[in-house]
């Protein structure tokens, strides 16, 4: 998709902060972090809501949750403990359409959320 600023990252066309990149996934740094790790896990693949997802997506997500827990070693707050978030449509908070994972910790994190 030319107007998904994430579809215009994972292509390349607009640089990141890349810290993971394979051939179905990319991780990069958040723009605006709202913890001091911030790492947003997305699909290669334009997928807009977690409500897109079809049964043959369900090993994708896993990968994007395998990645952050990766990621989350990475950055030293594994052991402590982290975060993951989801967000699907306006209620849900989800403010660019292609599906993203978020990776937030380094931090202790509040509950409930939002």
């Amino acid at each position: 998709m030319t107007d998904c600023i994430f579809c215009r990252i994972a292509q390349g066309e607009i640089p990141s902060d890349t810290v993971y990149e394979d051939d179905e996934v990319l991780a990069f740094r958040d723009l605006n972090p709202q913890a001091p790790v911030h790492i947003l896990v997305i699909p290669k693949r334009h997928i807009a809501t977690l409500n897109d997802l079809s049964a043959e997506d369900a090993g994708l997500v896993g990968r994007l949750h395998w990645v952050a827990a990766q990621l989350a070693r990475q950055e030293g707050i594994a052991e402590d403990g982290y975060r993951t978030v989801l967000n699907c449509n306006p209620a849900g908070g989800q403010s660019v359409y292609h599906l993203h994972l978020h990776l937030l910790g380094g931090r202790q994190m509040a509950w409930p959320a939002g």
